[in-house]
């Protein structure tokens, strides 16, 4: 069974189309739009989420925009600005999100000072976020070329959240390597976190792999240190949502426990992304803090806690890279010393 696009270009309405992924596994809905503050929303809510998906949301929402915008160039480029300074600000962690705006408003920039007519500056617009889309995909590809290639036959791969086709388009990039092993043969399965506070690896990743005819095996996060002792694993594969210089690396809550117990079970840890991920000129990262409510109610449906109780929801924590046995991306494989070779592929 084929995985849903999460997120899609619609040429004859000239809108943004996405999944509603707060609504999975239960219902498959759509919403189509181009206003702003819904796409906002959407990225905010977790609609639209993952650190490359998020970024080809707002490049979408960008050209959405200004393609109702009426009036000339100017103000379109205008429109543009403004649209993705405000989609920027939807979640501070994932450094795809500024990378895609930055990229967008760049090409805005060099449309405008073309003196290109309005049609021609939407068209432009467009073009530009369908090809910051096409790129993802093929560099989802290119993270399975070189991620299946620390596979063998016979591994049983821990995730934790969701980083599949749901969260970056194409293959994904922690399921890729997964999903072209088996293409070529090699029989792996998986283990999946169920990802408090949200259940992305319950609701998301589960869903991935039982489409996908994977055989996976969801567990309590509780439950990491009996999976690695008990059940077999023998490699982690996660995703990212930043990745500094040094290799310090901002996932879902919970992967740096799951990095501790890997190096104490001594099986390797790996993190798969975008070279789009790494922010090679931040010394620090910002850690999303989300509504508490998240933590005391389970889907915003079932309260397990009292409202007088204060409640912490930090969305992401930041693994140290000396737990960190390689980082897969789509140009290639990447060890220590990070920062040293970070450089040396961001040159080919």
């Amino acid at each position: 069974m084929e995985i849903p696009r999460p997120v899609e270009w619609q040429p004859d309405r000239k809108d943004i189309r996405w999944l509603l992924q707060t609504k999975l596994p239960g219902e498959m809905e759509y919403k189509t739009s181009h206003d702003i503050e819904e796409i906002y929303h959407a990225i905010r809510v977790l609609d639209i989420r993952g650190a490359p998906l998020i970024g080809i949301g707002a490049a979408y929402g960008i050209a959405a925009h200004v393609s109702h915008v009426n009036g000339g160039t100017a103000d379109l480029y205008s429109e543009a600005k403004k649209a993705g300074e405000r989609l920027a600000t939807a979640r501070p962690t994932a450094v795809n999100l500024r990378w895609a705006v930055t990229r967008m408003l760049s090409a805005a920039k060099a449309l405008a000072d073309r003196n290109l007519s309005a049609e021609e500056f939407r068209e432009g617009i467009i073009a530009e976020a369908i090809k910051i889309d096409n790129e993802n995909a093929a560099m989802t590809d290119m993270i399975a070329n070189y991620g299946k290639e620390l596979l063998k036959d016979g591994d049983v791969v821990m995730t934790h959240c969701n980083a599949g086709t749901l969260a970056c388009g194409g293959l994904g990039t922690n399921l890729a390597p997964i999903r072209a092993a088996l293409k070529e043969g090699k029989r792996i399965s998986v283990i999946q976190t169920w990802t408090a506070p949200l259940l992305q690896g319950a609701r998301l990743t589960a869903l991935e792999l039982a489409m996908g005819g994977i055989d996976g095996t969801l567990i309590a996060d509780t439950a990491v240190s009996y999976a690695m002792e008990h059940m077999g694993v023998t490699k982690v594969i996660v995703g990212a949502d930043r990745i500094l210089a040094d290799g310090r690396t901002a996932n879902k809550i919970g992967t740096c426990g799951i990095a501790l117990l890997a190096r104490h079970y001594k099986i390797p840890f790996y993190v798969a992304a975008p070279t789009s991920t790494v922010d090679m000129k931040s010394r620090d990262i910002p850690i999303e803090q989300r509504d508490p409510n998240e933590i005391k109610n389970i889907l915003g449906k079932l309260k397990i806690a009292p409202d007088e109780i204060k409640a912490a929801n930090p969305a992401f924590d930041i693994t140290p890279p000396k737990y960190i046995a390689a980082i897969i991306t789509e140009k290639g494989i990447v060890t220590a010393p990070y920062r040293k070779n970070f450089k040396a592929i961001f040159v080919r």
